[in-house]
């Protein structure tokens, strides 16, 4: 439903493309119709509609900076090389690093069918409240399926950097958070102080997918209780799970949030028979044998808030420099500061 015209400021030479695809792969003969996705803040997707088959396409957005974030040929190869472990990745088709065909580097996967909810689930899937509460279960399940995948089996044991990983994460996202600042914007260094004053010891590592959210689900046409697709893994790496989780949940709206973070909900977590972010805590921790209590877990609860703030000032900053004209990325400067009078909320217990 959110498939469109493919905005002027992303749109590229389609012949070039199809020549180039069809070079790669013969079964993509002819010239494609182009779509784009119209949600997302991050990369770019696209799907191209061949007669008998449709590919979707990835690509950084005009202006991003070279990085982990927007490294086309990495997202490629982790998830070209997870998907015999965790089936639930997309087939991946090609992969091109030459910026002249589009503009930019970009890779082309298979689609899987199916559906992928956004802010409500729609009346015609027919969910009752046992039914949703399946469905977010067995989100969980992905997450918690793919924190046990063996790195070393999966061929991906390299995206581990070892030690620090929870120092190297905050001091990251602080950087990051200092040079998106545009002037005019929530200062943050009481949180980023506090975050890094009292950093818990490393969780043993595991693949994280790091933007774990129902708009990254397929769901199944035949039972949209059952994952059968996890999108979107260009901030995949190896580390502490529990910052995973964390990430998943600074988006996890509930029905008895207040007013301005109900205002923000981008996915159906508030739905009747959706588990509230204290309920996901326990029952991932019980699934995967992990002690956890309130305290312990309020330093993750910030730093997931004070990540998502980061990523919401970075995609402000492009839209202050003229970098993007989406107009929704013009509200990103004040959700950036509620969250962080969110953070200082939990970080003093008033949450």
């Amino acid at each position: 439903s959110d498939l469109g015209a493919v905005r002027g400021e992303d749109a590229f030479d389609v012949d070039r493309l199809a020549a180039w695809l069809e070079r790669v792969d013969p079964t993509l003969a002819g010239t494609p119709v182009v779509r784009q996705f119209s949600g997302g803040a991050s990369n770019l997707t696209y799907a191209l509609s061949y007669p008998d088959r449709d590919v979707i396409l990835r690509r950084p957005p005009r202006g991003a900076h070279v990085g982990t974030a927007h490294d086309m040929g990495r997202e490629y190869e982790v998830q070209a090389a997870l998907r015999t472990a965790y089936p639930l990745v997309p087939q991946m088709v090609a992969n091109c690093t030459d910026p002249e065909v589009i503009g930019s580097p970009f890779y082309v996967m298979e689609r899987i069918e199916g559906t992928i909810l956004r802010k409500s689930i729609p009346s015609s899937l027919g969910l009752a409240p046992a039914d949703v509460e399946r469905l977010c279960r067995n989100a969980i399940d992905a997450v918690i399926d793919l924190h046990g995948v063996d790195v070393q089996v999966a061929g991906l044991s390299d995206l581990d950097r070892g030690p620090g990983y929870v120092a190297r994460q905050v001091a990251g996202w602080s950087s990051r958070m200092r040079a998106a600042r545009t002037g005019r914007d929530a200062a943050f260094e009481a949180v980023m102080d506090w975050l890094a004053e009292h950093q818990p010891p490393d969780q043993p590592h595991t693949l994280i997918h790091n933007d774990f959210r129902f708009d990254n689900l397929v769901l199944a046409p035949s039972d949209p209780t059952q994952i059968v697709g996890v999108l979107d893994w260009e901030m995949a790496t190896v580390g502490d799970p529990l910052m995973d989780l964390a990430g998943a949940l600074a988006y996890w709206v509930q029905a008895d949030d207040d007013r301005v973070m109900r205002a923000m909900r981008l996915q159906p977590t508030h739905t009747t028979g959706m588990l509230t972010r204290d309920q996901v805590v326990d029952y991932y921790c019980e699934r995967r044998g992990i002690a956890m209590d309130r305290f312990r877990w309020t330093w993750y609860e910030v730093f997931g808030l004070f990540r998502l703030a980061v990523i919401a000032q970075q995609t402000y900053h492009r839209y202050h420099h003229g970098q993007t004209t989406n107009p929704a990325f013009k509200k990103f400067r004040w959700l950036v500061s509620y969250l962080e009078l969110r953070c200082r909320a939990t970080m003093a217990g008033l949450r």
